[in-house]
């Protein structure tokens, strides 16, 4: 184990290495908005942990050479070939301006275990919630004297704002990009609400109009998409429903090209679907798509074991299954996600039918908080980088106890990661 492995491991341990500055937290939400910080104290006691996730360099340099071997290895030609993206052919679409080719999606989520073994890809999400909680969380701890240094690029809300108008530029050229809606199930109801308010208020301070809506909310019209008597341009896509099939209009208006979707249905396809999982960890497969053998080694070391379930090999999973982490392919925020040592075999029937991968189980990290000045806990870890067009822009953490992260956790919630070593 290499010395910064081991300097992060014995900080994590120990619950007084670092504690979040709560007053400063408090300051710095209610310096920002008051809404924010009333939501946030009477909705959601459990979205900031009670101290920083310590991460070796070596760790870091690891995910950041997975995420790169994925993001090429999703530009190789026979990519398309993958049946998630197959499937999508029905929602091809004709780009304005064809030649500026199509929006990449805001806020891709890069999701890993770290442990002894290294850093463990468990899952890519395409519409990853945390970003703006996260920088909040990091600026008001700026003043903290706390060991190691974060990961994020400067000027977070800048770099954001023009990651929208390059989402608006590759599909729309120089024309304006005057208004967003950000769009989600009765957004009012959603945990992460504070941050659709966040990033409301960031896109006003960049002067686009920013409203917060419900898919029945909008309209399509021979002019383009409305909301609420607004022309929209663009729409940052919260919704769970991947290939939009319960949303008409918002699927029609982006097949339509009346606004810009991001993400959207084939960016899911392409990065997201748990099946690429499969793709990605199986290394000959992925030499018949021609990806380089570095590349290959990388993504094999990083990615754990991803299979496709098959019904007439249900004694084999059902033998092995405290090996491995079955998820839905088309899941999101460990809904339907299961370990399998916790399996019954009426659960187990029912993933059978269809529709899950199985993932080889990589444990999560752990970290010790302290509680109440003396009691501890030691939580699980997982650790997220939130990237755009490949590039890292923020790494953060979540702490939790349970099968999945939940924000139900005392001492857990998104944590600031530190790197060390």
């Amino acid at each position: 184990m290499d010395k910064g492995v081991e300097l992060a491991a014995s900080l994590n341990r120990d619950c007084r290495s670092a504690e979040v500055d709560r007053l400063a937290l408090e300051r710095e939400l209610r310096g920002l908005d008051e809404v924010v910080f009333r939501h946030i104290a009477e909705h959601c006691p459990h979205l900031f942990a009670a101290a920083p996730l310590f991460v070796a360099v070596s760790r870091l340099e690891q995910m950041r050479a997975v995420i790169a071997a994925v993001e090429r290895a999703v530009r190789l030609p026979g990519w398309a070939s993958l049946p998630a993206l197959s499937n999508l052919q029905v929602l091809s679409r004709a780009l304005p301006g064809n030649e500026r080719g199509e929006a990449k999606g805001v806020f891709m989520g890069y999701d890993f275990h770290l442990n002894e073994d290294g850093a463990h890809l468990i899952e890519i999400n395409t519409n990853a919630g945390g970003a703006l909680l996260n920088a909040l969380l990091l600026r008001s701890q700026r003043d903290a004297a706390l060991p190691g240094t974060a990961v994020a690029l400067d000027n977070l809300e800048q770099e954001w704002v023009d990651m929208f108008r390059n989402e608006w530029q590759l599909e729309r050229g120089d024309e304006p990009l005057q208004a967003i809606a950000i769009v989600d199930e009765n957004p009012q109801t959603q945990y992460l609400y504070p941050e659709f308010l966040l990033a409301q208020r960031m896109l006003e301070r960049a002067g686009i109009v920013a409203l917060i809506a419900e898919p029945a909310e909008l309209e399509e019209r021979p002019e383009g998409l409305y909301c609420r008597e607004q022309k929209v341009d663009l729409v940052y896509n919260r919704l769970t429903d991947f290939a939009l099939g319960r949303y008409a209009v918002l699927r029609s208006a982006w097949l339509n090209g009346k606004a810009v979707l991001t993400p959207h249905p084939r960016c899911y396809a392409r990065y997201a679907d748990k099946r690429n999982l499969a793709a990605l960890s199986d290394a000959g497969f992925m030499r018949e798509l021609g990806a380089a053998e570095g590349d290959i080694a990388t993504l094999r070391a990083g990615i754990p074991e991803t299979r496709s379930m098959q019904a007439q090999e249900a004694g084999q999973w059902w033998a092995q299954r405290k090996q491995w982490f079955f998820k839905p392919v088309s899941g999101y925020g460990s809904k339907g996600a299961y370990r399998g040592d916790k399996l019954t075999r009426r659960v187990f029937e029912e993933i059978l039918q269809g529709g899950y991968v199985a993932q080889r189980l990589a444990a999560p990290g752990e970290r010790t908080v302290c509680m109440d000045g003396t009691e501890f806990a030691a939580l699980k870890s997982d650790v997220r980088c939130y990237v755009y067009d490949g590039q890292v822009q923020l790494v953060a953490a979540r702490l939790y106890q349970g099968q999945t992260t939940n924000f139900r956790t005392r001492g857990g919630g998104f944590a600031q990661v530190r790197i060390v070593g």
